[in-house]
């Protein structure tokens, strides 16, 4: 049997739906996933380590990556940028391996334009009223901020029809399963499989 190359699954969905919940409960149960590491501009804390926790890179070195398509998404935030190395996910997929990408949804946007054959995943809440629940039970937000992470929730549930797959995160070993079921039926789709049997086909006949 020819070895298949990996698929790129991502994940995301409004703040405060349980991405990194539903992901840390996927990756305890050891199911051969490849966590996607980013790349930052941020100081290598106490503790981290190069290609574990990120890649570290200077400002410009990141710069050029933007400029010659090297990620296939990146933010900037409190003056660092973050972002997902393409040569990394392309070389674990190449190696047979699945990569798993957590992230917000604009973020997923980006991949979508710069890696359409992925597979894309919107976790969503029960209800608006249970996602506020969750976002205020942090106790990390203001009164105000609640609300802004509301509206902009509305406006990413919107965006849901950019996407291959929907889960509703009502209990996380459901929304997990879930989430197990895509990664095993996105391997068995015909297009995939067929891929395959057609090369070992041509080899015969050679």
């Amino acid at each position: 049997m020819i070895e298949e190359k990996g698929i790129l699954f991502i994940l995301s969905g409004p703040s405060g739906v349980g991405k990194g919940t539903v992901r840390k409960a996927l990756f305890d149960k050891d199911i051969g996933l490849k966590y996607s590491i980013s790349m930052t501009t941020r100081p290598i804390r106490t503790g981290e380590r190069e290609g574990t926790d990120y890649f570290y890179r200077s400002k410009s070195e990141f710069e050029d990556m933007i400029q010659n398509n090297k990620l296939l998404e990146y933010a900037e935030y409190v003056g660092n940028y973050y972002g997902t190395p393409r040569d990394y996910v392309e070389q674990t997929l190449e190696s047979g391996n699945d990569v798993f990408l957590e992230i917000e949804v604009q973020g997923a946007l980006q991949v979508k334009k710069n890696f359409p054959e992925g597979v894309f995943i919107f976790l969503f809440p029960p209800s608006l009223e249970e996602l506020k629940n969750r976002i205020v039970s942090r106790g990390t937000e203001t009164e105000d901020l609640v609300k802004n992470r509301l509206m902009a929730a509305r406006e990413e549930i919107e965006m849901m029809d950019a996407y291959d797959y929907v889960v509703v995160n009502d209990k996380i070993e459901t929304a997990v399963h879930k989430v197990q079921s895509i990664v095993r039926s996105e391997h068995c789709k015909r297009e995939r499989v067929a891929k395959q049997y057609k090369k070992i086909l041509e080899d015969d006949l050679a």
